[in-house]
């Protein structure tokens, strides 16, 4: 159901791999609500994912970048501007990737080279994105900015290797910057701290499904899915939460509060 929370307002959404990245639900919930969106992501996506279906059926336009790299930001933005026509009143930061992880490397391990991939895909990512941004005036006043995180980047999670330490980077990045872009412009950042979620991303961690039951079963609420933190998110883009910044927002069912649930013991 929409209540055109977003009617009028325009944004880019990163990251929308397929049907199972909260991106994708994000974008397509994003549509449903009255936004005009912009996709985007790796050209290395476009040849293995399957976002241009997702483009086709929005009818939204989807441009290629490597969000590492500053060119392709650089052009990302001036193709975005150019076919919105005004500053973005939404952004989602939904990129992350670890080589480390891929290969099984425990985080006593790590190799150097893959971890600085590992914090430039997942983290730095999100500076240069808002860097290169604000520099081009790419951010409406009062807009909004949201980048997905998990709770490993407060506590334990072996299998999450240096994802954590991204994690961590991640949401010290989306604070800092929410100080200067909110003094700024009123641009709001926030972040969502999702649970364990079955994406290809996400699926690809060693020991996801124990780590997904385990959550599911601490959790008062069980695991949140891709469509509600979409529908989150979607939260977060609108006039709703207009004075909400610099958070860390939990979107768990409970399971960041829970110390030990009966059903575990």
């Amino acid at each position: 159901m929409s209540h055109n929370l977003l009617k009028g307002k325009c944004g880019l959404i990163t990251g929308a791999l397929d049907e199972k990245s909260i991106a994708w639900h994000a974008a397509r919930r994003a549509h449903e609500e009255g936004a005009q969106v912009v996709l985007t992501n790796a050209p290395v996506a476009l040849r293995l994912g399957q976002p241009k279906a997702l483009a086709e059926r929005l009818g939204a336009p989807l441009f290629p970048a490597d969000l590492t790299q500053i060119a392709d930001i650089e052009k990302l933005y001036d193709q975005t501007l150019q076919h919105i026509g005004r500053p973005l009143d939404f952004v989602l930061h939904s990129v992350g990737m670890s080589p480390n992880v891929r290969k099984g490397k425990a985080y006593p391990e790590l190799d150097y080279d893959f971890y600085m991939k590992t914090l430039d895909v997942s983290a730095i990512s999100l500076h240069k994105m808002l860097q290169v941004g604000r520099a081009k005036g790419a951010f409406a006043r009062g807009g909004s900015i949201v980048a997905l995180s998990y709770i490993a980047a407060q506590r334990v999670f072996p299998k999450y290797g240096d994802m954590s330490d991204a994690k961590a980077l991640l949401e010290s990045i989306a604070r800092l910057f929410g100080y200067y872009l909110g003094k700024e412009l009123g641009v709001r950042i926030n972040i969502v701290s999702q649970s364990p979620t079955a994406t290809t991303a996400g699926t690809g961690i060693a020991g996801f499904e124990q780590m997904y039951a385990y959550a599911d079963k601490m959790s008062p609420l069980g695991n949140a899915s891709a469509e509600a933190c979409a529908d989150f998110i979607v939260a977060l883009f609108s006039d709703l939460t207009r004075s909400v910044t610099m958070q860390t927002l939990y979107h768990d069912g409970g399971f960041s509060m829970m110390g030990i649930a009966e059903e575990l013991l």
